[in-house]
This record gives C-alpha cells, sequence and structure tokens, in this order.
C-alpha cells in the first residue's frame, strides 16, 4: 500500500501531467537513434530516459510547490493544496524533492555506465538548476511563462545528448525544443486566467496579470503558431519523418485552433479542457505519430 503522504505527493505535484513532455523526449530519442541508422533505440536507454523524465519534472513540481506555499495559501484555487492546507510539511515537500533531485543524477550516470557517455551525467546539475530556477520566475518577469515553456524544451535537447550527442548539430532537436517552448508558454498564458486578480493584489507577474487578457491572449495565439511552423519546418528537413508525422502536425493545428476557440468564447469556463485534455492530446498525438513514422 502506498503511504499517505506520498499518495498527497502524487496527487499535489500530478504525475499525470508528465505526459505533456514525455512524447516530445521519446520523439527526440527516436530520431537520435534514428539518425545513425538504428531502427529504434537501446530499451535501456529508453526506460533511462523515462525515469530520468519523471524525476526531472519532480523535482520541478515539488520545489514549485515549495516555493509558492505562502501564495498559494491566498490564492481560492490553489489554497487546498497539500502544504497551505496542511496535509504536508514544507520540509517532507523539499526533502521529496531532494531525493528525487539525487535520483535523477544517478539516472544519467546510467547512460555513462551502460552506454559510455558521460554528457547526460555533467549536464544533469544544468538541468535541475534551470527546472528549479521557473518556480522563482513569476516574482519578476511576466517571461516566466517563456521560462516554463523552456524548462520543458529541455526534454527533447536532453535526450538526444543521451541517445546520440552528435544530432544537436542537426536543427531538428532545437526546432522541436522550440515548439515544446513556445507550445507550452502559449497554454501556461491560458492557465494564468484563472488567477489574473490574485496574481495583481499578490504582485505576480503573469501575462494576463501585467500585459491584460487581450494582450496576453493574442501572445499565447502568437507562440503557438511559431510552434507550429516550427513543426512543419522540422517536418520537411528530417528525412525519417513522412506523411504520418504531416498528419499530426496538421491535427496539432486544428486542436490548437479549437483551444483558442473555447478560450475566445468562454475564457476561464473550459479552461480544464483547453489546458488539460487538448494538450494531453497533443502532445500523445505528435510523439505517438512521430514515432510511428520513425519506426515504420
Amino acid at each position: 500500500m502506498i503511504p499517505q503522504h506520498l499518495q498527497h505527493l502524487a496527487r499535489d505535484i500530478r504525475i499525470s501531467h508528465s505526459i505533456f513532455a514525455l512524447p516530445f523526449a521519446l520523439l527526440a530519442t527516436f530520431l537520435a537513434a534514428a539518425s545513425v541508422g538504428a531502427r529504434r533505440p537501446d530499451a535501456v536507454a529508453v526506460g533511462l530516459i523515462v525515469l530520468c523524465m519523471v524525476l526531472a519534472r519532480t523535482v520541478a513540481m515539488t520545489m514549485n510547490r515549495w516555493a509558492d506555499a505562502a501564495h498559494d495559501a491566498t490564492n481560492p484555487r490553489t489554497s487546498g493544496r497539500a502544504i497551505p492546507a496542511g496535509r504536508l510539511s514544507r520540509r517532507y515537500v523539499l526533502g521529496a524533492s531532494m531525493v528525487c533531485a539525487a535520483g535523477f543524477v544517478l539516472g544519467a550516470a546510467g547512460f555513462w555506465w551502460f552506454h559510455g557517455n558521460p554528457w547526460p551525467l555533467l549536464a544533469s546539475p544544468v538541468v535541475l538548476a534551470w527546472l528549479v530556477a521557473y518556480s522563482f520566475t513569476k516574482r519578476f518577469t511576466w517571461l516566466c511563462h517563456l521560462f516554463l515553456g523552456s524548462a520543458l524544451a529541455l526534454s527533447p535537447l536532453a535526450a538526444a545528448l543521451a541517445i546520440e550527442p552528435a544530432w544537436l548539430g542537426r536543427p531538428e532537436p532545437y526546432l522541436l525544443a522550440l515548439m515544446v517552448m513556445c507550445w507550452v508558454a502559449g497554454f501556461d498564458v491560458i492557465y494564468a486566467l484563472q488567477d489574473v486578480s490574485v496574481d495583481r493584489k499578490e504582485g505576480m507577474f503573469s501575462m494576463p496579470a501585467r500585459l491584460g487578457v487581450e494582450p496576453a491572449l493574442w501572445c499565447s495565439r502568437g507562440l503557438h503558431l511559431v510552434g507550429v511552423v516550427a513543426l512543419v519546418v522540422m517536418a520537411r528537413i528530417n528525412s525519417d519523418l513522412g506523411p504520418v508525422f504531416a498528419v499530426g502536425v496538421a491535427l496539432v493545428a486544428v486542436l490548437l485552433v479549437i483551444e483558442h476557440a473555447l478560450v475566445w468564447r468562454s475564457r476561464t469556463h473550459h479552461i480544464h479542457m483547453a489546458f488539460f485534455t487538448i494538450n494531453g492530446i497533443i502532445s500523445v498525438l505528435l510523439g505517438t505519430l512521430g514515432i510511428v513514422d520513425v519506426y515504420v
């Protein structure tokens, strides 16, 4: 039976939301392997990628909950989270974050142990620092959404570094990272619509709170447009991606239009569908179709 504290922690950081970045890391894994003629990556490497992804996201989310505990307590939407509600202590959450950080470093070391690749281990402190830093950006810049996007955009770059570092000499991993950054930043702006009044009262920075709702939504639309363009360019220049991935790109564009239509019509009423459901479909759809294209 899972201890109650771990249940509270898993529920609070929403482990299931690892689905947002994981498919892109796996797509980069298959593309990096294909760049050196491998039809599919080594199973151990794939397992290490998944392990490191889940641990890295857990570090980021636990640090976010730890850093934002006081702010969460003043926000009716977040006051029920584990720390402000008293179900978990800040010390426990910080300790869990440190344990996961150590596990992430060990997972990165696995690429050296099993494949003779030291780069993931060498890069792991930088990755962790970047993930942790995001939690503090909302205190001083409305570019915090782009910072969050860049944190998740590390996933395809880190996967490429772990599987085939030479692939980072190609433009594709950076185009995929650009798409992830713009996509995540765009939907994080939409998510921030829920907290405009609280963010303004608390002096927090977000695009909706600082720029206004309409300008922020136009920024979100622009970011998503850039993300789709990055995918189109990537599909055209990579010989391992064909019509299956192209269909995925087209479907992503349609889903993003639907997402913005939902928000345009009702602002926050359909946030759950626009933020969680549609974006979850986008990540799984694009990652799966891209991998199928590479594999087949």
